[in-house]
């Protein structure tokens, strides 16, 4: 049987891989479904990762501020006269900048690609030249001695090592998910009336649950399946179903 094979495009920035989702589903990019494309986002850095692909910096900075956006949205919005309070504004603002220089990008790559064409006349003398000032040696093409030699060898030995102690950037996968905690959620409301938000905490103490915990806490009192009653204690609320037949669908 012949082994299947999947071909994953890469993007040179987080930006080009958000505007390739934007224009291969034909959205609006002034009305961007955050949580369609903040899932899509981490599904595509999670398959760099299974097939061994560095992700770099840039990638898992835009991945956290898509998260942020989307635990802000699911937050209540205060009511403001200049109606300026979408937490997507920001990202939409740094798309369109980011589209209008990669079309002067494209612009600037058609005359490269016209002047690459173009031979220039060699020079030997002046090639070599411009090699020692670069590596500060005071190399002639005639007297190249073994010091020489071994000075431009201990240069490329450091620029080797500063190449390896660059940090690699790896995400680990968690076994969380808001669509998952959600229905975790509702299974405990079936058996309890009520769970307190330090039931949750102290039953799951990492920090990722706990935030994928409010996410999902978030999303059902949008949905009005739940409801919150603040409790006394620091940081501490009940948690209760509001319909018992939503909570069993």
């Amino acid at each position: 049987m012949d082994n299947f094979e999947i071909k994953l495009p890469l993007f040179e920035g987080p930006f080009d891989l958000l505007l390739f989702f934007i224009e291969r589903d034909e959205l609006n990019i002034y009305d961007i479904p955050i949580a369609k494309i903040t899932q899509e986002f981490l599904e595509y850095l999670h398959n760099l990762e299974v097939m061994n692909i560095e992700v770099a910096s840039e990638f898992v900075m835009v991945a956290a501020t898509l998260m942020k956006i989307k635990a802000r949205m699911l937050l209540p919005k205060p009511i403001t006269n200049n109606g300026n309070n979408d937490p997507r504004n920001e990202l939409v603002n740094a798309l369109l900048e980011y589209q209008k220089y990669q079309g002067v990008l494209e612009a600037w790559a058609a005359i490269e690609a016209v002047e690459l064409q173009k031979e220039p006349r060699g020079n030997a003398q002046a090639d070599w030249k411009q090699v020692a000032t670069t590596y500060s040696l005071a190399l002639d093409l005639n007297k190249v001695d073994l010091f020489q030699l071994l000075r431009v060898y201990e240069k490329v030995l450091d620029r080797y090592v500063e190449s390896s102690n660059k940090p690699v950037h790896t995400i680990i996968p968690y076994p969380y998910s808001v669509a998952g905690q959600k229905d975790y959620l509702r299974n405990k409301l079936k058996t309890q009336k009520n769970i307190t938000f330090q039931q949750l905490i102290t039953e799951h103490p990492l920090k990722i649950s706990v935030i994928f915990n409010f996410l999902a806490i978030l999303e059902l009192l949008q949905l009005e399946e739940i409801t919150l009653v603040l409790e006394a204690g620091y940081n501490n609320f009940i948690i209760s179903a509001i319909n018992t037949a939503v909570i069993s669908n």
